[in-house]
Formats: C-alpha cells, sequence, structure tokens
C-alpha cells in the first residue's frame, strides 16, 4: 500500500464508486471483507444449527 501519491482508480472514480456499492448492498468489495463476514455468518449459523441439533437428538432419545 503506498504512503499517498497518484491513484489511477481514485483519479477515475473506481474507488468512489465501490464504496458506494458496498455501502448500499452491505456486499463487502474487498476480499477480506468478504471473508470476514462470512466468517461471522457462519459462526452465528453453527450456533443455530449446534442448538437445533441438540433439540433433534434430546427428542430422540426421549422417544
Amino acid at each position: 500500500m503506498s504512503k499517498g501519491g497518484f491513484s489511477w482508480k481514485r483519479a477515475t472514480g473506481v474507488t468512489k464508486a465501490k464504496q458506494n456499492f458496498s455501502r448500499k448492498t452491505g456486499i463487502p468489495t474487498t476480499r477480506s471483507g468478504r471473508q470476514r463476514k462470512a466468517g461471522s455468518a457462519m459462526g452465528c449459523a453453527t450456533f443455530i444449527m449446534l442448538s437445533i441439533l441438540i433439540i433433534i437428538t434430546l427428542i430422540l432419545i426421549i422417544l
């Protein structure tokens, strides 16, 4: 990453367009941002799936 200077992406408006897209849709445009968002969603989904699995197991044991 540079410490300033000229950037073609900033000069042509690519950076601003990506920022606006990301803010409006909630989808990160960087690779690390997408991985971070997917990881946080998986953490939540894993907890929910584990809870459902435990409940189903308990129901099957009781029957």
